[in-house]
């Protein structure tokens, strides 16, 4: 009995001794807790580092832009989309000469109604100074909308109810749009851009108190050149209520087609909303290509 004892003795030794060579559970949980207690600490790391960051912006982002010599048909929608411009790339503002220029790329690359954009420090704030780009005309591309200055640069689509911004129809169809901020060398936009500072300038002169052009609703430059019909008028305006005032050749080539001259044009549009005090509900069609010499009398309605 004492040998059978003794044997077993001997293979319950082996078996732990075997054992031993293993991993013992305690030890895995205690391995596996020192991993996720790296982890925690890495993790925290993370966390506080963009913990202190994100406040920093934040806290940096209370410095004030200035925005200088700002035209009074600047509205609030323009003016808080170039202040989000200006912090694009989402990283906070600071007082130093390195995030101005930052700014200034920002604006001169996202914000193109803001020419020769610059951006200075100063002791308390940001100063972004730089001429405004007024829109002339309104364009629509299928899905796409955008604003034109009278230098034909493109200018991204922003509500501005309170401006009149005259329509553009019929330009030439382009297998490329128009770039944001880069000059669109269309000769028939330029000519529909030409007409409708002409009737501006006459407007400041003339009316300034009842704008004629508050009543164009469109220019239409579909036969511009005669490309449709040379017999046809080139430019024809359209009235808010539809009239058709024929205008005819593209500024500056009456001659060519014997037509009245652009000032000539001018005079007698504008004697006719003298007379009447408006271009709505009179009359058919006014035409303006006919020189003095041979006037036809707008055509009456009724």
């Amino acid at each position: 009995m004492a040998k059978k004892k003794d044997n077993r003795d001997r293979v319950r030794k082996r078996s732990g001794e075997s054992g031993s060579s293993g991993l013992h559970p305690t030890g895995i949980l205690k391995s596996f807790a020192a991993v996720c207690a790296v982890g925690a600490v890495v993790l925290g790391v993370v966390y506080w580092d963009r913990f202190i960051k994100k406040n920093a912006s934040a806290s940096e982002d209370n410095v004030a832009l200035e925005i200088r010599a700002v035209p009074a048909w600047v509205n609030e929608a323009l003016k808080e989309k170039l202040s989000a411009v200006a912090r694009a790339d989402g990283i906070g503002l600071r007082l130093d000469d390195t995030v101005a220029g930052r700014v200034q790329r920002n604006i001169q690359e996202m914000f193109p109604w803001l020419d020769g954009a610059t951006v200075r420090t100063m002791h308390d704030r940001l100063v972004i100074e730089g001429r405004w780009r007024k829109p002339v005309v309104f364009v629509k591309r299928g899905l796409d909308k955008f604003y034109v200055d009278h230098d034909l640069v493109v200018l991204d689509f922003v509500e501005m109810p309170h401006l009149t911004i005259t329509n553009v129809r019929g330009l030439a169809v382009t297998a490329e749009g128009p770039a944001l901020g880069q000059v669109w060398h269309c000769d028939d936009l330029g000519a529909a851009v030409q007409v409708v500072e002409l009737l501006g300038e006459w407007d400041r002169r003339r009316t300034p108190d009842k704008p004629l052009l508050d009543e164009i609703a469109a220019v239409d430059v579909s036969n511009y050149d005669g490309r449709s019909n040379s017999r046809f008028p080139h430019i024809v305006l359209y009235t808010t209520d539809n009239t058709e005032v024929i205008w005819g050749a593209e500024p500056g080539k009456w001659q060519r087609h014997l037509e009245a001259s652009d000032a000539e044009k001018l005079a007698k549009l504008y004697a006719h909303y003298k007379e009447y005090g408006t271009l709505l509900g009179k009359v058919k069609y006014i035409n303006l290509r006919d020189p003095q010499d041979r006037i036809d009398l707008p055509i009456d309605k009724y």
